[in-house]
């Protein structure tokens, strides 16, 4: 898929975890609800780090553009070495390492661990970074038109105010992990879910998508899963822009809507 349908279906879905919480008795802090949302739609275009042409290859300028590069090369490089006789030879690593279920658990893993051990600055950096990233999914339009400096000040602008917001207290800083010491050690799973929802999102694509290397399916080790060939459509289409993007509003609106009982 496209980076704002990823972005979408990375925001509804964390609203929709915020949801079943809320009905599990467990409501989330709003501010967890929002912040959560903003960073798994970031996170939902992370796994395209393997694509030069990627939303994210643009969003950090040439920081980020020489990421991709060494991302797709270590994921061609962990192809090649792992490939079975079944899988299809390739010329680049597009949709192989960055786009599996060990991956997004890896990623998510090193932030909670950034966030415990780093401090503030860590915080503060990873939801720059990631909220960065959704803006350039769910305004792409504004983004695509404006600075990129712009788009990083209110990137860097909303961590700081957002990370403020969270430090009060009640307000999420140790939701979930409220051991002391543990605090934001929640911020992993929106992390993990918007790679996991960015794979699912691609599984249902022409290509479909190995999501669960390296585990094994018949002879091949990456196995491109996915729908029957029927039920699948090329990223961009109209299922994508008038079908999926619409669901996904009205799908995170609903689950916000219920994260706040308010229905």
């Amino acid at each position: 898929m496209m980076g704002p349908a990823h972005s979408l279906s990375g925001a509804a879905a964390w609203l929709g975890v915020g949801a079943a919480a809320a009905a599990a008795g467990h409501t989330m802090p709003w501010p967890v609800l929002v912040v959560g949302a903003l960073i798994c739609a970031g996170a939902a275009l992370a796994p395209d780090l393997d694509h030069k042409s990627a939303t994210i290859s643009r969003a950090f300028g040439p920081v980020s553009k020489a990421l991709c590069e060494i991302v797709d090369k270590l994921s061609y490089a962990v192809y090649k070495a792992t490939r079975s006789t079944a899988d299809p030879r390739r010329t680049g690593g597009h949709r192989t390492l960055t786009h599996t279920w060990l991956w997004a658990v890896l990623v998510g893993g090193g932030c909670s661990a950034a966030a415990i051990f780093g401090g503030r600055w860590a915080v503060l950096a990873i939801l720059f970074v990631h909220l960065v990233l959704a803006v350039e999914g769910l305004l792409w339009r504004a983004a695509r038109v404006s600075s990129d400096v712009l788009v990083w000040l209110l990137g860097a602008t909303s961590a700081w105010i957002l990370a403020g917001v969270l430090d009060q207290p009640g307000n999420g800083a140790g939701w979930l992990f409220d051991a002391p010491g543990q605090e934001y050690m929640w911020l992993g799973l929106p992390i993990v879910l918007g790679a996991l929802v960015h794979d699912i999102g691609d599984a249902l694509t022409v290509s479909g998508c190995p999501i669960l290397w390296p585990i094994p399916i018949g002879r091949k080790r990456w196995y491109p899963l996915g729908p029957p060939k029927f039920m699948r459509f090329r990223a961009g289409s109209w299922v994508e822009m008038k079908v999926l993007m619409p669901a996904f509003m009205v799908l995170g609106g609903v689950g916000g809507a219920a994260a706040l009982n308010y229905i």
